[in-house]
């Protein structure tokens, strides 16, 4: 019997009972949609971080921020910091200067440096409680901010520490409605700020909503509001991308500088990330204060994060597609079954043990092909559901299915249809033709 006969025979053994072959190829549909849905999910993910770091303004930054020294190492060093920073440990040490330092390096285009404080906003009868963003003037060469209407604070301004501000787009509507803002005063703690400008609307970035912001210019936000001298963080942009990583260990060694921290040689042990190239050998960081990073780093860091989800994701998708293999393996015995006379009538005239296996495992195939097929199209769409509905709560999430997920669909839909089907094919191509007529 050609190929093409036992496909016909499939197909009409499969169609004549369309109830049971559906049931059977549930399972398999919903694992192959979950496969499809987890890549697409993965590709949003990616997408979404993506667009959030171009709202930093690109790849092309270094990001400086505040890091409490301890005296464990590796990932318990990272660990045991941020544990310090979330029970209140105060880091004075990054300053202006720091920054003022780093943007004398050659590959440095240009740096801003940024508070945030949360403070009680008063306007009239108003009064609302919302982050202060204290940053340098140069943030708006940098960072994806956009004046609606009036303008930005200037260096001059800053530097003076002048009582100006800007509001994020959903503050302006808290605090003044409809009316025109500029030139009129909001009030933070006791200093009255003139508003000079209203940013355009921004969105949420990293869960911070950026149209609830006032900005303001950092030393008046220091000086005036806080009583500090220190920075939260610092970004500088390079002009040549191609050597970040470079400026960024230059970076290191001139905040490690201002900071008098020594920088000792330590003995490289494989499995312990503490140490960067510096100079001429490897240098403990557990001691510094701050923490140096490339957004190309940290862009690789969730890259791989997101690969790992997905491929845990995966593995438990790999157990529904399980279940939907055996339901297919239960229904090739109830198949071979049915036609047991038909197999005794086949091997009495001739057909081998290839021949019966052959045809039995081609229809297990078919069923999981067919499976297949119905996920993929589930998948996609449930896919794009998704992607509507993120868009919808203002995400920038794109819809896209890697070619990758359909070779996964394929070679898992060729795995089950062989593995879940060699068995009951085997039982098939096994039957005794004599045993198997007397079934008739």
């Amino acid at each position: 019997m050609g190929f093409w006969s036992i496909v016909k025979i499939s197909l009409r053994s499969i169609r004549s009972n369309k109830v049971r072959t559906g049931l059977t190829v549930l399972g398999i549909v919903i694992g192959i949609a979950s496969v499809i849905i987890v890549y697409s999910a993965g590709q949003g993910v990616k997408g979404l971080i993506y667009s959030q770091v171009e709202s930093f303004g690109g790849t092309d930054l270094i990001e400086t921020e505040v890091k409490a020294p301890t005296e464990k190492k590796g990932l318990a060093a990272e660990h045991q910091s941020a544990i310090a920073i979330a029970q209140g440990a105060q880091i004075t040490t990054l300053t202006l200067k720091d920054m003022a330092d780093v943007s004398k390096l050659s590959n440095i285009k240009n740096a801003y440096a940024a508070i945030l404080g949360q403070e009680q906003v008063n306007y009239a009868d108003q009064s609302k409680k919302t982050f202060i963003f204290g940053t340098t003037a140069s943030i708006i060469d940098i960072d994806k901010i956009e004046i609606d209407y009036g303008r930005y604070f200037s260096d001059t301004e800053d530097k003076s520490e002048a009582p100006v501000a800007v509001l994020g787009y959903k503050m302006k509507d808290k605090l003044f409605g409809s009316s025109d803002p500029l030139g009129k005063y909001i009030k933070i703690r006791k200093v009255k700020f003139r508003v000079i400008g209203v940013a355009k609307e921004r969105g949420a970035i990293m869960t911070l909503d950026y149209d609830n912001f006032v900005y303001v210019p950092i030393k008046t936000l220091q000086k005036r509001i806080l009583g500090i001298d220190h920075v939260m963080f610092m970004m500088h942009q390079v002009k040549n991308p191609d050597l970040v990583d470079q400026t960024a260990e230059e970076a290191r060694i001139i905040i490690r500088a201002n900071h008098d921290i020594t920088s000792t040689p330590i003995e490289f042990k494989l499995g312990e990330p503490i140490t960067r190239n510096i100079g001429e050998g490897m240098t403990d960081i557990s001691k510094d204060d701050f923490r140096v990073v490339t957004m190309k780093e940290s862009l690789a860091v969730l890259d791989t994060v997101t690969r790992a989800i997905t491929l845990m994701l995966l593995a438990i998708v790999a157990i529904s597609l399980v279940v939907g293999g055996v339901g297919v393996m239960n229904i090739m015995y109830v198949i071979i079954t049915e036609r047991t006379a038909e197999i005794g009538l086949r091997k009495a005239v001739g057909a081998r043990f290839n021949d019966i296996m052959f045809q039995f495992l081609i229809e297990s195939l078919i069923i999981t092909l067919i499976g297949a097929v119905v996920g993929v199209l589930a998948g996609v769409g449930a896919s794009y559901l998704i992607s509507l509905a993120a868009n919808y709560y203002g995400l920038d999430w794109q819809f896209l299915v890697p070619l990758k997920a359909y070779y996964v669909c394929l070679a898992f839909a060729m795995v089950f249809g062989l593995g879940f089907g060699l068995y009951p094919a085997r039982k098939a191509a096994r039957l005794d033709p004599i045993e198997a007529l007397r079934q008739e």
